[in-house]
């Protein structure tokens, strides 16, 4: 079982200083190197702690879900904005001006979160951003109630590893992104979701057991339940989020993963806003 030792979660030495991602996206890398493997990604209005720096590098930790790696300095800015609202489509453009002809600047991603300054017409200028049109933006209190939904709009997105954004994700990007959407913060990896996370579903081989929304875990992988026979998930043999019958991805996934090690489910009533308990964050 994972613990807030591991280092995938351990805060840092020393004091970490309050930054937010201005980018449309930043990647977390596993050393500070421009092509060091991506861990996991920030998406923009998020905010981390940086503890030290290492030439263009700055070693963070995600406020969001205590996930630490090595990201540009770059693309963070201070002091810190108080988000108003969040992203809605599963993609947007950020444009320089209050006009669908003007030039955008760049790509902001479902679950994005934006500090809204005034509006023009239909466009909202978000601060250290851009003009965004209102109706791919939602007040920060405003959930979906349906992640196997939010999931399935992610559908043929390229499989990226360590991927958050819907230009590519993994598996465990995938469940998080759906679950965020409604409300309930999940771990960044399939070991964390499947300790952690929901309550673990009793004989959920048997015929019926399984819902939608319910989590499938391998040892290393995890998707989502469409319905009592259909998994959606982020998968290195499709290189893309696919869904297909549970049976064969079961088959499938056995000479690399193994058998499923179990399947939880997560009341939303009861998981929505309550406050992550693996997370280990300094002040």
């Amino acid at each position: 079982m994972p613990s807030l030792d591991d280092p995938r979660l351990a805060t840092p030495a020393g004091d970490g200083t309050r930054y937010q991602v201005t980018a449309g996206v930043a990647a977390i890398r596993a050393e500070p190197k421009p092509d060091a493997a991506q861990v996991t990604q920030a998406l923009h209005g998020e905010t981390v702690n940086v503890f030290q720096e290492a030439g263009e590098f700055g070693l963070v930790q995600l406020v969001r879900d205590g996930y630490v790696g090595w990201t540009l300095m770059a693309a963070l800015s201070a002091p810190l904005l108080s988000p108003t609202h969040k992203v809605t489509a599963l993609r947007t453009y950020v444009y320089s001006e209050p006009d669908l002809k003007s030039a955008p600047r760049y790509m902001i991603c479902l679950g994005a979160r934006v500090a809204v300054e005034e509006a023009n017409g239909p466009y909202r200028l978000c601060a250290r951003a851009g003009w965004v049109h209102e109706r791919h933006l939602s007040p920060l209190d405003i959930f979906e109630g349906d992640p196997a939904d939010v999931a399935l709009r992610y559908l043929h997105t390229p499989y990226l590893w360590g991927g958050r954004e819907s230009l590519g994700l993994d598996c465990t990007g995938l469940t998080q992104q759906a679950f965020e959407v409604c409300g309930v913060a999940l771990p960044r990896d399939s070991d964390m979701q499947f300790a952690w996370s929901g309550e673990s579903i009793e004989d959920w081989e048997a015929a019926g057991a399984l819902g939608r929304g319910d989590l499938v875990f391998w040892k290393g992988h995890v998707g989502i339940m469409l319905d009592p026979r259909t998994l959606l998930h982020a998968n290195a043999n499709h290189m893309a989020v696919a869904a297909e019958p549970l049976s064969e991805a079961v088959r499938r996934i056995a000479s690399h993963y193994g058998e499923p090690i179990g399947a939880r489910r997560i009341d939303l009533d009861q998981a929505r806003g309550a406050a992550p308990h693996w997370l280990n964050l300094k002040p």
